[in-house]
């Protein structure tokens, strides 16, 4: 079976929740690590959108820097951390990338202030700008163009659904005696479960 276990889900849903239980700024937050064709690294923070046993979705421009290098080498690594959730928790994900159908990515454009959803349109995501009087300007002209109207999704806007091969959950434990499962998935689509030395 190639999506994800259900216990795996079911472990990261309860997590999840009581990560926002205990207080955590963002529960949905995630650094992103990807890599171009020159094998280079790169990572930053998101915020994931949707998640199901087909993967973790995020969203952004498909000529950004994230998204030039996900379509050149469509493979991601993901970690959420919640730090005050017991003593500390990790979520580790690794996998294949694939963009959402335009039905979802137009379903979760529509969920988004309209300002940031006219910020998709003025930004020229990752690109330099010479000073932000040009960015405040390209917001401007996006403001008339949808004045009274709802603001369409911009054609390279989408999302991308990584689809796990590898998640690992990383308890922190005193004198760092973590505990660490790890479920893996084969080229056959099969999942094993497996512990981890601290």
């Amino acid at each position: 079976m190639s999506q994800l276990p259900a216990d795996v889900l079911a472990t990261f849903d309860a997590l999840f929740a009581e990560a926002a239980a205990a207080g955590e700024p963002d529960p949905t937050a995630m650094a992103v690590a990807t890599a171009g064709l020159d094998a280079r690294p790169s990572v930053r923070m998101v915020l994931m959108k949707a998640h199901d046993a087909r993967g973790f979705v995020f969203y952004s421009h498909l000529d950004g820097r994230k998204g030039l290098e996900l379509q050149a080498n469509p493979h991601a690594s993901l970690l959420f951390h919640w730090p005050r959730l017991r003593n500390g928790v990790q979520v580790r994900v690794e996998g294949d990338v694939e963009l959402v159908g335009d039905a979802e990515a137009d379903a979760y454009f529509a969920t988004r202030p309209r300002e940031s959803q006219l910020g998709a349109w003025a930004s020229l995501q990752s690109r330099p700008l010479p000073d932000r009087a040009e960015f405040d300007d390209r917001f401007a002209k996006a403001e008339t163009e949808f004045a009274g109207r709802d603001v369409p999704r911009p054609p390279r806007w989408t999302g991308f659904r990584v689809k796990p091969v590898r998640v690992e959950f990383w308890y922190g434990a005193e004198f760092r005696l973590h505990v660490r499962d790890v479920v893996c998935r084969d080229a056959a689509g099969h999942w094993t479960r497996k512990q981890l030395y601290p």
